[in-house]
């Protein structure tokens, strides 16, 4: 009788042990996350920053303004706007045409 009741006893001190070991590695992979998060929480707001300022950035070049200034310096000096006659206008659906509709025929 002694003996299995030992071998309960091992049985079930084993499956403890098992599931003691299960909830240990899992509150280190929790705890590794935790100590993770504060890391890509600075790296996320630093991004953010960057967006914001390259934003700034594009919309300081792209400003009308500038735009109007930079075409009075000299070396944009040859650029003109085109006359009426100068300037293509196509149909839409003439746009969307490809060559392969056109020669359909031959192949």
């Amino acid at each position: 009788m002694p003996r299995g009741l030992l071998l309960r006893l091992g049985f079930c001190l084993s499956v403890l042990s098992l599931c003691l070991y299960s909830y240990l590695n899992r509150q280190n992979g929790l705890t590794h996350l935790k100590i993770r998060l504060p890391q890509l929480e600075k790296e996320i707001k630093l991004i953010s920053e960057e967006n914001c300022r390259l934003q700034y950035e594009i919309d300081r070049i792209e400003s009308p303004m500038r735009l109007i200034e930079l075409a009075h310096r000299p070396e944009f000096s040859n650029l003109k706007h085109p006359l009426m006659k100068e300037v293509l206008t196509l149909p839409e659906g003439i746009a969307l045409k490809t060559d392969a509709d056109s020669t359909s025929g031959l192949w």
